[in-house]
């Protein structure tokens, strides 16, 4: 219980009072750092391998408190924070932008994230959304990498 607990809450991050969520995609921006650091490959295994503990450690948590998409349950943010900075240059602007874009996503739900939130159940559902609201996020900001300056740096390949 404890363990699922720990997991979910990614280190008791959902317990804080005032959002939970906010919170859970702070925690991760140490775990998007350390994981981009060992390459691409690394990076995006891990993300993998933590999306599928994700949706079962919160399906195990749903059905033992028969609650949807709890608040304190951040580690879909965790794992829609690393989806949405996913090969993309670590500097402190790339962070600041999926940050908010991913937060904006997240709250706002706009379709079809709303609809997956809406629409499946389980642990699932509660992942899916946040990776949704990740994908999207991190093709805005790969334009914005490939076009402009906002990340610190300009794409300059073929």
């Amino acid at each position: 219980m404890i363990k699922l607990e720990v997991v979910t809450s990614f280190f008791y991050l959902g317990k804080f009072p005032k959002g939970p969520g906010t919170m859970g995609t702070l925690g991760a921006i140490p775990l998007v750092y350390i994981l981009a650091s060992f390459g691409s490959l690394v990076y995006l295994s891990i993300t993998l391998v933590l999306s599928v503990i994700a949706i079962m450690a919160s399906q195990k948590y749903e059905e033992l408190f028969a609650e949807h998409d709890s608040k304190e349950i951040v580690i879909d943010e965790v794992v829609g924070f690393l989806v949405t900075m996913a090969l993309l240059p670590m500097t402190w602007q790339s962070f600041v932008l999926a940050f908010v874009l991913f937060r904006v996503l997240d709250i706002l739900k706009p379709f079809p994230i709303n609809w997956i939130d809406q629409k499946i159940n389980g642990g699932v559902g509660v992942v899916a959304d946040d990776i949704v609201a990740g994908i999207i996020a991190n093709v805005f900001l790969h334009l914005a990498y490939t076009h402009t300056t906002l990340l610190g740096v300009q794409f300059v390949g073929g």
